[in-house]
């Protein structure tokens, strides 16, 4: 009997596998592509409606820009050198020239070009956001994954309800108990500033905790961090509270899922459930949220700088609304969509990467 011929098997997996992946990466460029046009259509949305409303506002830039002791000529010299004099069309398309160019234009207080204040202001903003994010984090999930784990006991009430004061607590109420407590009575921390004004180091990267342990001085790290004590503090409060309440909700639904109870059945342990099982897929679904509360610590801000004095783009763009200063309101206000967007962008990539469930096209 002649042999049965055995066909050859090729490697259909691996094959397939190739495919998928390319596929994957084609779909991933797409998505990416997809998001930073819309990204930069959201910053130019931003860009066009700070302009349409500067144009709106009734009083003159010209004016503004010149002072108030200003003669008429003057004052119509600055408008022809501010191109305020050309058609509104015009101009937006020159502003649009400018900022393509990364030319912010110059403050009308300050006199000093808005570029220069942003690369000092808006350190010293995300400095205080990242400090806050990380903060409530590292004691967020842990809270939560507790409250989850000891549901309906006394610890699950205390967490919640210090959850809940956290969100609910106004911004500078915080801040000025914090101030009075921990400043006025005990002693303990600064009440204002960034530094003392007897430390001094180069500002290398604009980021005070990074520059102070650059200077290799113990001392001027332990001041940077005793002046973050209490604005990092209060701006961690609304994304503490949130972390807690969003990691307690996503453990409580991943614990009642069937690999879950089959775990138990198991007899695995309670911590490796916990830890290794449950927190790992009740982090993902509040990964956008969590993230995006380091975008609403950036733009929130300003509360938090005025009343601990802080030098950060909040604290900038306020004087700047006091005083009317357009070019700054601008800029400012484009420079935190930016970081908002970026953010967004930055947590969908991330999530996709950790979630194999989620379809970049």
């Amino acid at each position: 009997m002649a042999p049965i011929p055995v066909p050859s098997i090729s490697p259909i997996g691996d094959h397939t596998r190739e495919t998928r992946s390319k596929s994957s990466r084609g779909i991933g460029f797409k998505y990416l592509t997809r998001r930073a046009a819309t990204s930069l259509l959201v910053i130019l949305g931003v860009v066009t409606i700070t302009f349409v409303v500067s144009r709106l506002v009734p009083s003159d830039p010209a004016q503004l820009y010149a002072g108030a002791r200003a003669r008429p000529e003057q004052v119509e010299q600055v408008r022809q050198d501010l191109n305020l004099d050309a058609p509104v069309l015009s101009q937006y398309v020159s502003y649009l020239g400018d900022l393509a160019r990364g030319d912010l234009g110059v403050s009308f207080a300050t006199r000093r070009p808005i570029a220069q204040d942003l690369r000092r202001f808006l350190p010293a903003t995300l400095e205080l956001a990242l400090a806050a994010t990380l903060l409530s984090m590292i004691i967020g999930i842990p809270a939560g994954v507790l409250a989850a784990a000891r549901r309906s006991r006394l610890s699950d009430t205390f967490i919640r309800l210090f959850a809940v004061t956290g969100v609910s607590m106004p911004v500078f109420w915080g801040a000025l108990l914090l101030q009075l407590l921990f400043a006025s009575r005990l002693g303990w921390l600064p009440l204002a500033g960034r530094t003392d004004s007897r430390v001094t180091f180069d500002e290398i990267t604009g980021f005070f905790a990074i520059d102070s342990l650059l200077s290799g001085s113990p001392s001027n790290f332990a001041d940077v961090i005793v002046h973050l004590a209490m604005p990092v503090a209060v701006m961690a409060a609304y994304p503490l509270g949130l972390t807690i309440r969003l990691i307690r909700g996503s453990m409580l639904e991943v614990l009642g899922s069937d690999y879950i109870e089959a775990a138990q059945v198991a007899q695995v342990p309670r911590r490796t459930v916990l830890s290794r099982l449950a927190l790992k897929n009740a982090v993902l679904p509040a990964l956008t949220v969590l993230g995006l509360t380091f975008a609403y610590s950036v733009s929130s801000a300003f509360l938090v700088e005025t009343v601990f004095a802080w030098p950060g783009i909040g604290k900038y763009l306020t004087d700047a609304v006091v005083r009317v200063d357009y070019p700054v309101i601008a800029a400012a206000a484009m420079a935190v969509t930016i970081v908002y967007v970026l953010v967004n962008l930055a947590l969908d990539l991330i999530q996709a990467r950790l979630d194999p469930r989620v379809v970049l096209g």
